[in-house]
C-alpha cells in the first residue's frame, strides 16, 4: 500500500462503472472519470488514496457539472480507517456526495452511500443531553476547544463538591453527604467511583482517597468546593 498511486484506483472503478452499462474515461478535462449512459448526466468519480480535505474540494467543485459525483478511495484495513469511515461518509452525504471503495487486494467495489440531497434527523435524545449538561453545570471552568479527558463537566462538578465535604468532614454516610452538598446522588457516584476519589470504608459510609485530596490541590475550577455545611 506505500507505493499505492491513484491510477490504481482507476481499472476497477472503470470495470464496475462499465458493469453497468456506462462509457467510461479517464481524465476527461478536471475529472479523474467520466462515465456516460445514454442521456443521463455524467458520472464524475474523483480517486485519491485517501480521505482528505482536498478531495472533497474536488468533489464540491464537480457539482457544479453534474449531480452525480463520487470520491472514491481504498478500503484500508485497521481500527483507525474504520473508525474515521462513518465520520467521512456522513461528512460526504452532508455535502451530496457519493462514496466508492475499492479494495485493491481483489478489485472488489463498494458503494457505501449514492449522491443525492441529505437532511440528517437530529437527535432530540442528544439535544436534551446537551442541554441539560449546559444548564447544569456552573460557570464556565472549560475553555471552548479542551482536551476531551480535560472538561469539566457538571458530572466532575458534582464530584467535586463530594470531594470537598469529605476532605473537611472525614468519612461520612452518603445521605449526609448528598444533603450538605445537594447532590442528590451522591451515595451512587461515590459507589461507582468514576474518578478513583473515594473508598468504601463501611456499609453505607465513604471516605476520600490519596488521590481525591491531590484532585482538590489540582483542580483550577470556579466551583466553590467548600459549598457543605
Amino acid at each position: 500500500m506505500a507505493d499505492m498511486r491513484e491510477t490504481d484506483l482507476y481499472p476497477p472503478v472503470k470495470a464496475f462503472l462499465e458493469g453497468q452499462g456506462y462509457e467510461v474515461k479517464g481524465d476527461v478535462a478536471e475529472a479523474d472519470v467520466v462515465a456516460c449512459r445514454g442521456d443521463a448526466p455524467p458520472v464524475i468519480v474523483e480517486l485519491k488514496t485517501a480521505f482528505s480535505l482536498t478531495l472533497l474540494h474536488q468533489a464540491v467543485a464537480r457539482l457544479a457539472i453534474s449531480d452525480t459525483v463520487y470520491v472514491c478511495v481504498p478500503r484500508k484495513t485497521g481500527r483507525a480507517f474504520h473508525r474515521a469511515l462513518k465520520d467521512n461518509i456522513a461528512l460526504c452525504r452532508r455535502l451530496g456526495l457519493g462514496v466508492i471503495l475499492v479494495r485493491l487486494s481483489d478489485g472488489h467495489v463498494e458503494v457505501p452511500c449514492d449522491p443525492g440531497p441529505y437532511a440528517p434527523r437530529q437527535s432530540a435524545k442528544r439535544r436534551d443531553r446537551l442541554l441539560r449538561e449546559f444548564a447544569r453545570r456552573e460557570g464556565d471552568p472549560s475553555p471552548g476547544g479542551s482536551v476531551r479527558g480535560g472538561v469539566v463537566t457538571a458530572y466532575r462538578q458534582d464530584a467535586m463538591r463530594l470531594a470537598a465535604h469529605l476532605a473537611e468532614h472525614g468519612p461520612s454516610k452518603g445521605a449526609e453527604v448528598a444533603r450538605a452538598t445537594g447532590v442528590e446522588k451522591a451515595t451512587r457516584m461515590m459507589a461507582d467511583d468514576h474518578y478513583g476519589w473515594f473508598e468504601r470504608v463501611q456499609k453505607g459510609v465513604y471516605g476520600l482517597t490519596p488521590k481525591g485530596a491531590k484532585s482538590l490541590d489540582c483542580t483550577d475550577s470556579d466551583v466553590d468546593l467548600a459549598s457543605s455545611s
